[in-house]
Protein backbone atom coordinates (compact mmCIF):
# COMPACT_ATOMS: atom_id res chain seq x y z
CA UNK A 1 0.00 0.00 0.00
CA UNK A 2 1.26 3.45 -0.96
CA UNK A 3 0.95 6.34 1.41
CA UNK A 4 1.48 9.88 0.21
CA UNK A 5 4.01 11.74 2.31
CA UNK A 6 2.44 14.69 4.00
CA UNK A 7 4.67 17.49 5.20
CA UNK A 8 3.26 18.90 8.36
CA UNK A 9 4.36 22.45 9.06
CA UNK A 10 3.37 24.48 12.02
CA UNK A 11 2.02 27.87 11.02
CA UNK A 12 2.16 30.50 13.69
CA UNK A 13 -0.49 33.17 13.45
CA UNK A 14 0.78 36.63 12.62
CA UNK A 15 1.16 38.68 15.75
CA UNK A 16 1.12 42.46 15.79
CA UNK A 17 1.70 45.32 18.15
CA UNK A 18 0.39 48.84 17.81
CA UNK A 19 2.26 51.85 19.14
CA UNK A 20 1.60 55.58 19.03
CA UNK A 21 4.36 57.97 18.10
CA UNK A 22 4.44 61.62 19.06
CA UNK A 23 6.52 64.46 17.65
CA UNK A 24 6.65 68.14 18.48
CA UNK A 25 8.48 71.11 16.97
CA UNK A 26 8.72 74.48 18.71
CA UNK A 27 8.88 77.62 16.56
CA UNK A 28 8.98 81.35 17.19
CA UNK A 29 6.01 83.31 15.79
CA UNK A 30 6.74 85.24 12.61
CA UNK A 31 3.90 87.75 12.94
CA UNK A 32 1.19 88.96 15.28
CA UNK A 33 -2.35 90.21 14.76
CA UNK A 34 -4.26 92.37 17.21
CA UNK A 35 -7.52 94.27 17.29
CA UNK A 36 -7.57 97.94 18.31
CA UNK A 37 -10.88 99.55 19.22
CA UNK A 38 -12.24 103.03 19.81
CA UNK A 39 -15.42 103.23 21.88
CA UNK A 40 -17.40 106.44 22.21
CA UNK A 41 -20.76 107.27 23.74
CA UNK A 42 -23.25 110.14 23.50
CA UNK A 43 -26.88 111.07 23.80
CA UNK A 44 -27.30 111.50 20.04
CA UNK A 45 -25.78 109.18 17.48
CA UNK A 46 -24.05 111.88 15.43
CA UNK A 47 -21.88 113.05 18.32
CA UNK A 48 -20.19 109.72 19.19
CA UNK A 49 -19.96 108.89 15.49
CA UNK A 50 -18.00 112.03 14.69
CA UNK A 51 -15.85 111.74 17.81
CA UNK A 52 -15.09 108.11 17.05
CA UNK A 53 -14.12 108.84 13.45
CA UNK A 54 -11.72 111.60 14.52
CA UNK A 55 -10.05 109.44 17.18
CA UNK A 56 -9.72 106.40 14.94
CA UNK A 57 -8.18 108.53 12.22
CA UNK A 58 -5.54 109.70 14.74
CA UNK A 59 -4.91 106.10 15.81
CA UNK A 60 -4.45 104.88 12.25
CA UNK A 61 -2.15 107.77 11.30
CA UNK A 62 -0.01 107.10 14.36
CA UNK A 63 0.34 103.43 13.40
CA UNK A 64 1.28 104.32 9.85
CA UNK A 65 3.88 106.72 11.27
CA UNK A 66 5.43 103.71 13.06
CA UNK A 67 6.04 102.12 9.65
CA UNK A 68 3.05 99.78 9.51
CA UNK A 69 1.85 99.57 5.87
CA UNK A 70 -1.70 100.82 5.36
CA UNK A 71 -2.71 97.51 3.74
CA UNK A 72 -1.92 95.74 7.04
CA UNK A 73 -4.55 97.83 8.82
CA UNK A 74 -8.13 96.77 8.11
CA UNK A 75 -11.53 97.52 9.57
CA UNK A 76 -12.65 94.54 11.65
CA UNK A 77 -16.06 95.81 12.75
CA UNK A 78 -18.14 98.95 13.20
CA UNK A 79 -21.21 98.98 15.43
CA UNK A 80 -23.71 101.52 16.73
CA UNK A 81 -25.65 100.27 19.75
CA UNK A 82 -28.42 102.00 21.70
CA UNK A 83 -27.81 101.95 25.44
CA UNK A 84 -30.45 101.36 28.10
CA UNK A 85 -30.59 101.43 31.87
CA UNK A 86 -33.13 99.54 33.94
CA UNK A 87 -34.75 101.41 36.82
CA UNK A 88 -37.65 99.98 38.77
CA UNK A 89 -38.13 97.37 36.09
CA UNK A 90 -38.36 99.95 33.35
CA UNK A 91 -36.08 100.28 30.34
CA UNK A 92 -34.70 103.81 30.04
CA UNK A 93 -32.85 104.98 26.94
CA UNK A 94 -29.33 106.21 27.78
CA UNK A 95 -27.78 107.22 24.46
CA UNK A 96 -25.63 105.42 21.94
CA UNK A 97 -22.32 103.61 21.90
CA UNK A 98 -20.18 103.55 18.76
CA UNK A 99 -17.39 100.97 18.46
CA UNK A 100 -14.90 101.03 15.60
CA UNK A 101 -12.41 98.13 15.55
CA UNK A 102 -9.40 97.71 13.28
CA UNK A 103 -7.27 94.62 12.77
CA UNK A 104 -3.52 95.24 12.59
CA UNK A 105 -1.03 92.69 11.26
CA UNK A 106 2.58 93.17 12.33
CA UNK A 107 5.55 91.22 11.02
CA UNK A 108 7.94 92.23 13.82
CA UNK A 109 6.50 90.84 17.05
CA UNK A 110 9.01 92.86 19.11
CA UNK A 111 7.11 96.04 18.14
CA UNK A 112 3.84 94.90 19.70
CA UNK A 113 4.21 96.77 22.99
CA UNK A 114 5.12 100.00 21.21
CA UNK A 115 2.14 99.63 18.87
CA UNK A 116 -0.25 99.18 21.79
CA UNK A 117 1.16 102.17 23.65
CA UNK A 118 1.01 104.35 20.54
CA UNK A 119 -2.60 103.40 19.81
CA UNK A 120 -3.68 104.09 23.40
CA UNK A 121 -1.83 107.42 23.51
CA UNK A 122 -3.76 108.49 20.42
CA UNK A 123 -7.20 107.58 21.75
CA UNK A 124 -7.74 103.82 21.45
CA UNK A 125 -9.44 102.52 24.58
CA UNK A 126 -9.58 98.77 23.99
CA UNK A 127 -7.04 96.19 22.75
CA UNK A 128 -8.30 92.65 22.05
CA UNK A 129 -7.60 89.42 20.18
CA UNK A 130 -3.80 89.37 20.24
CA UNK A 131 -2.85 86.33 18.13
CA UNK A 132 0.69 85.18 17.42
CA UNK A 133 1.04 83.51 14.02
CA UNK A 134 3.70 81.79 11.99
CA UNK A 135 4.48 81.20 8.34
CA UNK A 136 5.37 77.86 6.72
CA UNK A 137 3.39 75.83 9.26
CA UNK A 138 3.37 72.80 6.96
CA UNK A 139 7.17 72.59 6.90
CA UNK A 140 7.24 72.51 10.71
CA UNK A 141 4.51 69.87 10.73
CA UNK A 142 6.55 67.64 8.40
CA UNK A 143 9.42 67.81 10.90
CA UNK A 144 7.06 66.91 13.74
CA UNK A 145 5.67 64.01 11.68
CA UNK A 146 9.17 62.64 11.09
CA UNK A 147 9.86 62.80 14.83
CA UNK A 148 6.58 61.00 15.52
CA UNK A 149 7.54 58.12 13.22
CA UNK A 150 10.96 57.83 14.85
CA UNK A 151 9.29 57.83 18.25
CA UNK A 152 6.92 55.03 17.23
CA UNK A 153 9.76 52.90 15.87
CA UNK A 154 11.79 53.40 19.04
CA UNK A 155 8.82 52.38 21.18
CA UNK A 156 8.28 49.20 19.15
CA UNK A 157 11.97 48.33 19.38
CA UNK A 158 11.98 48.86 23.15
CA UNK A 159 8.95 46.63 23.61
CA UNK A 160 10.41 43.89 21.39
CA UNK A 161 13.79 43.90 23.15
CA UNK A 162 12.19 43.87 26.58
CA UNK A 163 9.88 40.99 25.69
CA UNK A 164 12.50 39.17 23.54
CA UNK A 165 10.31 39.32 20.47
CA UNK A 166 11.54 38.95 16.85
CA UNK A 167 10.29 42.34 15.66
CA UNK A 168 9.93 42.91 11.93
CA UNK A 169 11.74 46.22 11.24
CA UNK A 170 9.25 47.58 8.72
CA UNK A 171 5.74 48.48 9.90
CA UNK A 172 2.75 46.91 8.19
CA UNK A 173 0.50 49.91 8.77
CA UNK A 174 1.00 53.62 9.46
CA UNK A 175 -1.93 55.88 10.25
CA UNK A 176 -1.52 59.64 10.58
CA UNK A 177 -3.76 60.88 13.35
CA UNK A 178 -5.62 64.16 12.98
CA UNK A 179 -3.21 67.07 13.22
CA UNK A 180 -3.73 69.52 16.04
CA UNK A 181 -3.92 73.25 15.47
CA UNK A 182 -0.65 74.96 16.42
CA UNK A 183 -0.92 76.28 19.96
CA UNK A 184 0.91 78.77 22.11
CA UNK A 185 3.41 76.66 24.01
CA UNK A 186 5.51 78.84 26.30
CA UNK A 187 6.21 82.48 26.79
CA UNK A 188 9.25 84.68 26.48
CA UNK A 189 9.05 88.23 27.83
CA UNK A 190 9.84 91.13 25.54
CA UNK A 191 12.14 93.25 27.66
CA UNK A 192 11.67 96.96 27.07
CA UNK A 193 10.38 100.07 28.76
CA UNK A 194 7.04 99.82 27.02
CA UNK A 195 3.96 97.73 27.73
CA UNK A 196 5.24 94.21 28.46
CA UNK A 197 3.82 91.59 26.10
CA UNK A 198 4.49 87.89 26.35
CA UNK A 199 5.74 86.67 22.99
CA UNK A 200 4.78 83.03 22.78
CA UNK A 201 6.50 80.17 21.09
CA UNK A 202 4.23 77.88 19.12
CA UNK A 203 4.12 74.10 19.35
CA UNK A 204 3.33 72.02 16.26
CA UNK A 205 2.37 68.44 17.13
CA UNK A 206 2.07 65.27 15.08
CA UNK A 207 0.78 61.83 16.07
CA UNK A 208 0.96 58.50 14.23
CA UNK A 209 -0.41 55.05 14.94
CA UNK A 210 1.95 52.35 13.70
CA UNK A 211 1.44 48.57 13.52
CA UNK A 212 4.42 46.19 13.59
CA UNK A 213 4.58 42.41 13.17
CA UNK A 214 6.61 40.15 15.41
Amino acid sequence: MYYAQVNQQTHHPSRTMIVFGYGQVIATPSSVQLQIEVQTQGNHVQGPQQENAAIMNEVMQSLIALGIPREQIQTASYTITPLYNFEDGKQIFNGYEVVNAISVNVSDTNDLGLIIDTAVENGANRITNIQFKMDHTDAYYQQALSLALQNAQLKAKTIAETMHLPLQPLPVEIVEEQANTPILYRSMAISSGITPIEQGQIAIDATVRVKFQY
